[in-house]
């Protein structure tokens, strides 16, 4: 296996490119409108914007201290579309940066807290067993908002691999 795919850097800089590609299209669809930053699946969950950045967050959480670093963010204060392509192209051009490690081959232990609890984790277990699924989990959920105000993303908005036509839908006309 080529090492690139060993390094977790390089999962999160593609799907955070997927994540600018998202926000750009609810960006169109919502017509720079921000209000739909506040929108969130259900009142007690965390609304688009704090999905977003904390996905963004999460990539940073975990290759920070893989690659021997502290752990940075790029959260700013401007709570639109701009602001948000701004962290995510920033948080990109970071990860760029870092040296690429094997995770598997790190030996240390990783600390960071989940909600309430602590972890400390073996660095493979923390990134394979809790960064990756979380950084996946808020990219999910900003996906799952955008869907549910309407904006028309599909699988390969998602994953950038998926390509269908034009109004291509999984639901036959009939099942509707």
């Amino acid at each position: 296996m080529n090492n690139n795919h060993k390094n977790p850097s390089t999962i999160f800089q593609h799907y955070l490119q997927q994540l600018k590609t998202i926000v750009h299209k609810i960006d169109i669809h919502q017509q720079g409108n921000p209000q739909i930053l506040k929108h969130s699946l259900h009142p007690d969950m965390l609304p688009l914007l704090a999905q977003l950045r904390t996905a963004a967050n999460f990539s940073l959480r975990c290759c920070c201290p893989l690659s021997g670093r502290e752990r940075i963010t790029f959260d700013n204060k401007d709570e639109t579309f701009a602001g948000i392509q701004l962290q995510l192209d920033q948080t990109i051009q970071y990860l760029q940066s870092l040296p690429l490690n094997d995770a598997a081959s790190t030996a240390s232990l990783i600390e960071d807290q989940a909600g309430f609890t602590p972890l400390q984790l073996p660095a493979e277990e923390y990134v394979y067993h809790y960064a990756l699924p979380n950084f996946f989990f808020h990219l999910n959920m900003a996906y799952a908002i955008g869907r549910a105000a309407g904006v028309p993303l599909s699988k390969g908005d998602f994953d950038g691999y998926h390509q269908y036509p034009d109004g291509f839908s999984f639901v036959s006309q009939e099942d509707q």
